[in-house]
């Protein structure tokens, strides 16, 4: 039983590291040493700062006294997924462990991180609040005027030049790269990082299947009916809550297991993407036609 755990334990950092080298969306995690753990599994205790503005500095009573409130918010993450899977016994733990490691790592690559990303994206763009455009884009210089509208909106928003990020459809990419000229390279200079992501990760809403009704059995997720197609995404990174909590990895030996003879290997994702509320101008969403307004949602 020991020898199991502590061989399971060697596999957590290599699940990890498949989530990031598979997540397009990982680069916008924030720094992990700004949260810390909530008292529930669900939870995230995150630092927020509200602070005064200038005011008159008077010869006679010198400076107005200003308020600065720094308090630490308990969050609710609002991703709560996980599954279940039972492996056959095997002659001994070494084989046990690396038919785990395989399986988590597909299961990760092929199932956790594509749902994660469409449902971080799709909870961004559909943030009530932040700046949106819309118009058909079929030609590489209608994809470079509507980035340029998109930076200009930001530029005119104040939202800082650095951390900006793109995420765009193949289409949209494919379009400004067969331009090829200054125009269309200066634009994606603007950039901190252009990441090329698939479309169907890319919508303005998303349903998570439970797993569990008709219909429903092998999860995931799929494009919701009244969703729409997202052409590109501009991100400032600072304007996310966006932290991952992935700490239950638990696995049952076949003596534990009641049910048959097997290891049990258990995997739960949770995590938290949001927009501030004071940043909302830091996400610029480009669409065919225009967003339906959201309800008001974020911090």
């Amino acid at each position: 039983m020991a020898n199991a755990i502590e061989l399971f334990k060697q596999y957590i950092p290599m699940l990890d590291e498949v989530y990031k080298m598979a997540s397009l969306t990982s680069k916008l995690d924030g720094n992990p040493e700004l949260v810390q753990q909530g008292a529930n599994a669900n939870e995230l205790i995150i630092p927020m700062i509200e602070m005064d503005g200038l005011a008159d500095y008077e010869r006679n009573g010198g400076y107005v006294s200003g308020n600065v409130t720094l308090t630490n918010q308990t969050k609710k993450c609002n991703f709560d997924r996980g599954r279940k899977f039972t492996v056959d016994a095997l002659d001994n733990i070494e084989s046990a462990m690396l038919a785990f490691g395989r399986l988590a790592s597909e299961f990760i690559r092929t199932k956790v991180v594509p749902e994660l990303d469409a449902f971080r994206l799709s909870t961004y763009a559909s943030t009530a609040g932040v700046s949106t455009g819309n118009g058909t884009i079929t030609t590489g210089k209608q994809a470079v005027e509507a980035l340029r509208a998109g930076l200009k909106k930001m530029d005119n928003d104040e939202v800082p030049y650095e951390d900006r990020h793109l995420y765009a459809t193949p289409t949209i990419i494919g379009l400004i790269k067969d331009m090829d000229t200054t125009a269309s390279k200066e634009v994606m200079e603007e950039f901190s990082s252009v990441t090329k992501i698939p479309s169907s990760r890319l919508v303005t809403k998303i349903k998570q299947l439970n797993g569990k009704t008709t219909g429903e059995e092998k999860g995931g997720y799929k494009k919701a009916d009244d969703a729409q197609d997202i052409d590109f995404q501009i991100i400032h990174r600072p304007a996310l809550v966006q932290f991952g909590k992935r700490n239950v990895n638990k696995i049952f030996t076949p003596e534990q297991n009641q049910d048959s003879d097997g290891w049990i290997m258990v995997y739960r994702d949770v995590n938290i993407a949001e927009v501030y509320k004071n940043k909302l101008a830091g996400i610029y969403v480009h669409t065919p036609t225009a967003i339906t307004p959201a309800e008001d949602q974020g911090e």
